[in-house]
């Protein structure tokens, strides 16, 4: 016993080093080029252009005469969606696109918010961008970046948007009226791939920034998850003086010696500062952190290693790309779905919703351009970039879903955030905040926002 409180007092001691050496260093903003070819020497046009969804008889036709050709495999017995997902279940999402699903009438909802284009370092960046539509007398909107991941989109925001822009018609206070600008990261949905090799993280933070910086932004919110939450995070690394505040909804957080703690075992939570919440969210280790992780991680191997390989398949078969991506919508949203016949899928989400997600990837033929992110953000391996190593000085906020792929206490957060002031155990909800809970998420950024402007 006394050997176990010596070996937790050295290890908290060792903690309180570690992260007590708060350095403060930002990202270099540099610049980039990731159109095709070498860079013109021509000034780049700088202008924002207007931009509508669109699509087609011809588009339409061949969805659905790809829809046709599928080839289904029974599942094997008893299996649920523990063997990836039920091909019975996809039967019927299957006839659900082909029959019932109107894309059209997707496209004219698609097109009810403001959508834009510009070029950035040689892409065509995608964005819509909503102003509230009405203000209260003498206030200014709160301009608000949100960045989605993978496999997601600007649509996630979509139900969110209304909550943040124009609150009080949605039966909340008009305290903080936001501006949203919703992104598209390069190589996803409407904006332009990079040609090169290396387009990662840090180069989409500073293409964001600048696109903020041409929008006539100077100090602005930023909120992200999934590899948003990397890009916002950078950005934060990147411009720090720019940033008024940065919410996650997930944290990346490879460095900290807090991640080991939990290994010591459940007696020595309380101890190391952890919660009774982030106990339940912890233990028991083996199943909630290591098992899950192996069970959820097999797609990012292959995404970080030979992403084109398997991205053929997905961007030539629009039901294996439905497989491929909805079955993340099903086990990210509640891990416990795996043990459903039909996933759980329409249990949080309805299928019109996730086949809009789906055909935004089919349409733009950008699976295989989405899946690169990984290799060039991991390919190299853990720890190899600069960005990993940096704390980040400026206010964050951070929501915990009790169903995120894996949960990070406080104690984690803050190391890689000094500079938190808000930290919320959310009621419920998983990986997908925006697109699952809308009105928590947007209820817990404006309790940031207040926090951020008291100081």
């Amino acid at each position: 016993m006394w050997l176990e409180l010596l070996l937790a007092s050295v290890l908290g001691l060792v903690i309180y080093w570690f992260i007590s050496r708060d350095k403060e260093e930002t990202l270099p903003l540099e610049d980039g080029w990731w159109g095709p070819g070498s860079k013109p020497s021509a000034r780049e046009d700088e202008s924002i252009r207007p931009f509508k969804v669109e699509t087609s008889d011809e588009e339409i036709k061949d969805l659905h005469q790809r829809i046709d050709r599928f080839r289904a495999s029974p599942p094997l017995e008893g299996s649920r969606f523990h063997y990836g997902f039920n091909s019975n279940y996809l039967k019927k999402v299957v006839s659900f696109w082909r029959n019932e699903f109107d894309w059209r009438k997707q496209v004219e909802i698609l097109n009810q918010y403001p959508h834009f284009k510009t070029k950035i370092e040689g892409l065509d960046i995608h964005f819509i961008h909503v102003k509230p539509p009405q203000l209260p007398s003498g206030r200014t909107p709160k301009p608000l970046l949100m960045v989605h991941g993978w496999p997601g989109s600007f649509y996630e925001f979509y139900k969110i948007i209304p909550l943040l822009t124009d609150p009080k018609t949605h039966g909340l206070s008009d305290e903080h009226v936001f501006e949203v600008i919703c992104p598209s990261i390069p190589g996803y949905g409407f904006s332009e791939a990079s040609s090169k090799k290396g387009f990662n993280s840090v180069a989409t933070a500073r293409i964001f920034y600048k696109l903020m910086s041409r929008l006539g932004f100077q100090k602005f919110y930023i909120q992200g998850g999934d590899w948003g939450s990397l890009i916002c995070t950078n950005m934060a690394q990147m411009v720090p003086n720019h940033v008024k505040g940065l919410h996650l909804n997930m944290a990346f957080i490879s460095r900290s010696i807090y991640t080991l703690t939990p290994l010591l075992g459940r007696r020595f939570g309380r101890f190391l500062g952890y919660t009774e919440r982030d106990i339940e969210l912890l233990y028991p280790f083996k199943e909630k952190v290591f098992y899950s992780i192996m069970r959820e991680s097999g797609y990012l191997h292959i995404q970080a290693t030979k992403p084109d390989t398997v991205g053929c398949a997905l961007n030539d078969s629009p039901v294996g790309l439905a497989a491929y991506i909805l079955e993340k919508f099903s086990t990210w949203t509640k891990s416990e779905y795996r043990e459903l016949e039909d996933g759980g899928l329409e249990r949080k989400y309805s299928l019109e919703d996730l086949l809009t997600n789906i055909m935004i990837y089919w349409t733009t033929g950008t699976i295989v351009s989405s899946q690169r992110f990984y290799k060039e953000n991991m390919g190299q391996g853990i720890k190899v970039h600069r960005h990993e190593r940096m704390k980040v000085f400026v206010p964050t906020g951070y929501s915990a879903f009790p169903s995120e792929i894996m949960h990070a206490p406080e104690k984690w957060v803050k190391v890689k955030y000094p500079k938190l002031i808000s930290y919320s155990y959310m009621e419920r909800g998983g990986h997908f905040a925006a697109f699952e809970e809308p009105k928590l998420l947007a209820q817990d950024i404006r309790k940031f926002v207040s926090l951020v402007e008291l100081q």
